[in-house]
């Protein structure tokens, strides 16, 4: 036997023991405290037992392996309940921290990583703000030196689960006589932290998963500082490039067989009697195939990450792919389920699973940058198509805010 195979008997065996089988009924919601202090029980478990950061380094907790171990280990545990803490999942593990273990001091790392993977951190994004979404570099969130660290004043907003998280991580400005992109810098701030406060936004389709942040004096210690002062464009270029989706953990490199022929659109369909409806077939067909294209991509996406090729105009691509299927298989939801699809019976397990998924499918096209910014990056980055003409790359960030103040009208 390999070691691969010895890895994969050892984490057969264990799973029964500590971790519960899946049944049958939906998932919980995992945007309440309850929720996500259940599954911080469950990591802690997966800690515990050897499961947790897999291919994360040895020295911040986690057991170094290649990423074959993590997908072996995904592939056992998929019958039994995991973690899942929703979008700060995604943050957390496949966000934050990866760009954290790029960027921030050995001291920095063994505080909070072990936290991490036992189940006692979770992170969001202190990222974009009312006056720069898309536009990161424009952030005006303000980090003062204080006598023992630093002094952040602004705001915040978009920031995913935020009122559930402990730490967020903040990008804020350090030097406003450079031009906008040299004189950021990130920094670690616990959500508790006084002078911040955290609002949730209530959305279209009824959660509140986005959050808005106000800092007012937030002390932080310069020893929760990620990357070099005015120095956190490069951290922000990492971030981005897994924000979108490269090199999370657990990415699948090369899926093998497409998945199960939409299931939920398939049930759909079974329900309101349209399983032989042609025009329905063709529809499931195409939402299957886009469906498996887009993992493929994803895939494409990862492997490049683990051989260090890419960068956040190639990740674009991932993200731009994600947000035309998910907005094409809401359309298909409605298309297909039809009156059902937006009248439903709230007793009725799954109702009104459709009409919420078109609501939610334009998140992707906006949240993390929007289309528009992601085919910018492709054809300026990837194709090495002219760029745009900007007047406030080269300025000093002061004096473009000046300009934009006293420009008439």
């Amino acid at each position: 036997m390999t070691a691969l195979d010895d890895f994969r008997a050892a984490a057969r065996a264990w799973l029964p023991a500590n971790l519960d089988r899946r049944g049958t009924a939906a998932p919980a919601d995992p945007h309440t405290a309850e929720h996500v202090a259940e599954h911080r029980r469950i990591q802690r478990r997966l800690f515990d037992g050897g499961y947790a950061g897999i291919t994360w380094p040895g020295e911040y907790g986690g057991r170094g392996l290649d990423a074959e171990y993590e997908r072996a280990f995904q592939e056992e545990a998929a019958d039994y309940v995991t973690p899942d803490f929703g979008i700060l999942g995604v943050t957390t593990f496949g966000s934050c921290v990866p760009t954290m273990i790029r960027h921030a001091t050995p001291v920095f790392l063994a505080r909070h990583v072990p936290r991490v993977l036992r189940g006692e951190e979770l992170w969001c994004q202190f990222f974009s703000e009312p006056a720069a979404g898309s536009d990161l570099a424009g952030v005006q969130t303000r980090a003062t030196r204080a006598d023992d660290g630093w002094r952040l004043d602004g705001a915040k907003i978009w920031s995913s689960l935020a009122h559930l998280a402990d730490w967020g991580m903040c990008l804020a400005r350090t030097n406003w006589d450079v031009p906008k992109h040299k004189g950021l810098t990130w920094f670690g701030v616990p959500t508790d932290a006084p002078g911040l406060t955290v609002r949730p936004i209530r959305q279209i389709g009824g959660s509140s998963e986005f959050c808005e942040e106000f800092l007012d004096a937030v002390a932080v210690p310069d020893t929760e500082r990620i990357g070099e002062v005015d120095r956190g464009w490069s951290v922000t270029s990492t971030l981005l490039v897994f924000e979108r989706g490269a090199g999370r953990p657990g990415a699948t490199e090369a899926p093998d067989e497409p998945p199960a022929l939409c299931p939920d659109l398939v049930d759909l369909a079974g329900r309101t009697g349209r399983l032989d409806d042609a025009d329905v077939r063709r529809t499931l067909a195409s939402t299957h195939v886009e469906d498996y294209v887009v993992a493929q991509l994803k895939a494409r996406i990862a492997t490049l990450s683990r051989l260090d090729r890419i960068d956040a105009g190639v990740a674009a691509y991932g993200k731009l792919g994600l947000a035309a299927a998910t907005a094409a298989r809401a359309r298909a939801g409605l298309e297909i389920g039809g009156a059902a699809a937006v009248a439903w019976d709230p007793a009725e397990p799954g109702a009104g699973a459709a009409a919420h998924a078109f609501l939610e499918s334009k998140k992707p096209a906006i949240a993390g940058g929007t289309e528009q910014m992601q085919r910018n990056g492709v054809a300026e980055r990837v194709l090495g198509l002219p760029r745009e003409r900007a007047v406030d790359v080269d300025l000093p960030f002061s004096d473009v805010l000046r300009r934009a103040r006293e420009w008439p009208g």
